[in-house]
């Protein structure tokens, strides 16, 4: 057998369009633009809009638009406290939909310290679901709250996942910047607890989650692709950039064009579409 008949061809790391990415527009706009610009999926942010917390709805976008659902974020944002009750109700549900929607990774956030036993019993609870639903729950990477330079305990048992016994985890590079962590010492440390990861960069010069463009920032974003690339890394790289400000449809697909030909460039792959 020859070498190159022995050696195994690298996986495709699937690269996907965060439905945050296209707010305040709407999830069916993510789906949209995501068939649009070239991209592999969509992650599915379940909000208070009625269309991301239903199942066949996005099932439906998925199909029309050919851009498979790759994960869902469960609602563990402050702005959707009301949206499938408790706490453990909302990544039952999420995971639930994941099954539903045909994906097997859940992003959710860790919990806050004022979220008593929820909290106290989070790295143990989110284990638990996870072997029950057969999914990945992939705990995000957070940063400290500061009020007046100073450094308030918001997350129990911490904002940073190194340390914390997660089975996976979601990096975040704008979450990485503000905590003003290096990503690429970070995804070493973690190995192959990384399952997911959000596609961004931040500038780490003030205590906001700023969500730019990758390259943009301090993180060494196209470094941590390339060691992701040729490490196995087995989940899906989600841009998830702010586009808020964007004058209108055309601006807005030209920063997410440029986060996907980011992506494709430092993960080894043809670059992508660009928006004209």
């Amino acid at each position: 057998m020859s070498i190159a008949e022995s050696t195994p061809t690298p996986r495709h790391i699937p690269v996907a369009l965060s439905s945050a990415s296209v707010y305040p527009l709407s999830v069916h706009d993510a789906f949209a633009v995501a068939a649009d610009l070239g991209f592999d999926g969509v992650e599915v942010m379940v909000t208070n809009n009625s269309t991301s917390q239903k199942a066949d709805e996005l099932v439906h976008l998925a199909e029309r638009y050919e851009q498979p659902i790759v994960s869902i974020h469960a609602p563990t944002l402050l702005l959707t406290q009301q949206v499938w009750g408790s706490a453990w109700n909302k990544i039952s549900q999420s995971c639930r939909m994941a099954l539903d929607v045909g994906c097997d990774t859940v992003v959710v956030h860790p919990p806050f310290r004022w979220q008593g036993s929820y909290a106290e019993t989070f790295s143990q609870g989110v284990r638990d679901l996870a072997e029950a639903f057969g999914v990945h729950i992939a705990v995000e990477n957070m940063y400290p709250w500061r009020v007046r330079g100073r450094e308030t305990l918001a997350y129990l048992p911490h904002w940073d996942p190194i340390g914390q016994g997660y089975q996976d985890i979601t990096w975040d590079f704008s979450h990485a910047a503000t905590a003003r962590m290096d990503s690429l010492a970070a995804l070493k440390a973690l190995g192959d607890s990384i399952r997911h990861v959000h596609l961004t960069d931040g500038s780490g010069r003030s205590f906001r989650d700023e969500h730019l463009v990758p390259g943009q920032g301090t993180q060494r974003v196209g470094e941590c692709l390339a060691h992701l690339a040729g490490n196995g890394f087995e989940g899906a790289v989600v841009a998830e950039i702010s586009t808020r400000k964007a004058r209108g449809a055309g601006d807005r697909e030209h920063l997410l064009a440029q986060t996907l030909d980011f992506a494709r460039t430092h993960l080894g792959q043809q670059a992508g579409v660009e928006a004209v």
